[in-house]
């Protein structure tokens, strides 16, 4: 009787400890319940979701492919895993050109190596690029303006692009920037108020080991404020800032500036007795015009006019000559051929102004004191054409909504320009606005071609093999 008693007993507190954890449970649940419907934000799972969300960007730590950095649409255009405002080395696959798309982007012979978007480097639109090879490795650098800066990466290996850091702007925020290099040495301008010139050591690019860096100008030089556009004879070691201020001593038209020693540039004047230069190249000139042979000359696209200059003497520099054409927009920037025979200006308001096709004009400078009009090239789309650069017998344009094209001008001696190639970075449409393609930079050994989207950010394609 003792155990059976004793067991009863035994059952009934067990009972009792079962109906006990049971009712527990219904408590706790009940208690979730409530607190997940409440709109008091201050209870447990609450501030549990708070803190699992370091970056306030409402996707939770454990789910977020950038846990640190505030990334609500969760970009990750390499699909590693880690978000592109994270991510520094991007794995990016080869898009052949095939069809006519390299991926989802319109071509025709070039391939994609390499895409990386704006939100990367924390802009919102990229305008002006350039590139550095490093004498010391072969490497090979992408320099891409941006509103907000300059960033850099490594493109040595472009499915393995690395984002090294940026160069934040001077002063403010600008849709106007350009970047050059000399000796090893990153000069940058921008329309961005009281903006100067940065100039960057590249070899600093060498050492860095934790990437993005935010880097710092090695100096400043601040003889003029706001400039559009700076040039570069790397022959010379001369900078020729252009687009200042025309209220200033030149009006607008190029300002000297002796760099042969980076870190120390020097100031010798400038030249203002033609229109306003928007851009320009100056050259050693090697040229059919025996008359200018070893002469420094400077052509400057000018809003209205090509101006063509003698500026060997920085202390006396002389027109040689002047010539414009019809149907002006807005002469905007051009480029000697390689013989420096012929220069191939585009001008940026005449597609969206008066109703040309992309629109290339050539002029023949075998005399330059008498410069002459020599063909007109026409593209197939409505797009406006920006810069353009020769490289060998190609033309490589920025041509804005049609992105990047390539012009075989091996017969332009012959009034004859066929586009060869291209790369639709701007997929919408090429009509005549401006989106898509600021700059191209042909001039890599690898033969691997920067581009520039205003939109898009930074692009690397080749010619198909």
């Amino acid at each position: 009787m003792v155990f059976k008693r004793t067991h009863k007993i035994l059952n009934i507190m067990t009972y009792i400890k079962k109906s006990l954890l049971f009712l527990t449970f219904i408590s706790f649940s009940f208690f979730i319940l409530n607190c997940s419907s409440s709109d008091d934000t201050s209870g447990p799972m609450e501030m549990m979701e708070t803190e699992a969300d370091g970056d306030t960007d409402g996707v939770s730590d454990i789910n977020d492919n950038c846990a640190t950095v505030s990334n609500a649409n969760q970009a990750d255009v390499d699909g590693d895993g880690m978000g592109d405002v994270c991510d520094t080395v991007f794995n990016f696959s080869t898009q052949p050109c095939s069809g006519g798309l390299a991926g989802s982007f319109p071509c025709n012979d070039y391939d994609l190596l390499l895409h990386i978007p704006l939100s990367v480097f924390n802009a919102t639109s990229a305008n002006d690029s350039w590139g550095w090879t490093d004498p010391t490795t072969s490497k090979e650098y992408a320099l891409i303006a941006l509103n907000n800066g300059v960033a850099f990466v490594d493109v040595t290996n472009p499915n393995e692009a690395i984002y090294l850091g940026k160069l934040p702007t001077a002063t403010v925020s600008s849709s106007w920037r350009d970047v050059k290099v000399y000796n090893n040495y990153a000069f940058v301008v921008s329309e961005a108020s009281n903006h100067g010139m940065q100039i960057f050591d590249l070899t600093r690019l060498r050492s860095v080991t934790n990437p993005p860096v935010n880097f710092n100008a090695d100096t400043e030089y601040t003889n003029f404020g706001s400039a559009h556009n700076i040039v570069i004879n790397e022959d010379s070691g001369y900078a020729y800032a252009v687009g200042t201020t025309r209220s200033g001593p030149f009006k607008g038209g190029p300002l000297f500036i002796n760099i042969q020693d980076p870190m120390n540039p020097i100031d010798e004047g400038g030249y203002g007795q033609d229109a306003y230069s928007h851009d320009a190249q100056t050259v050693i000139y090697n040229g059919p015009d025996t008359d200018y042979t070893g002469k420094e000359i400077l052509i400057g696209s000018n809003e209205n006019e090509i101006a063509i200059v003698d500026v060997t003497d920085k202390a006396n520099p002389s027109r040689i000559s002047t010539i414009s054409y019809s149907n002006v927009g807005y002469t905007h920037q051009g480029w000697f051929t390689e013989d420096q025979q012929f220069f191939i200006l585009g001008d940026e308001l005449d597609e969206s102004n008066l109703g040309f096709n992309t629109r290339s004009l050539v002029f023949d400078f075998s005399d330059l004191d008498n410069p002459s009009f020599k063909m007109q090239y026409s593209g197939p789309t409505s797009a406006i054409d920006h810069n353009g650069y020769v490289k060998g017998n190609t033309f490589y344009l920025a041509n804005y909504t049609a992105g990047m094209r390539t012009i075989d001008i091996s017969n332009i001696a012959g009034g004859v320009m066929t586009e060869i190639g291209f790369f639709d970075t701007f997929i919408p449409n090429n009509s005549a606005a401006f989106s898509g393609v600021w700059n191209v930079y042909p001039y890599f050994p690898s033969g691997n071609i920067v581009i520039s989207d205003i939109n898009g950010g930074l692009f690397i394609v080749k010619k198909s093999s």
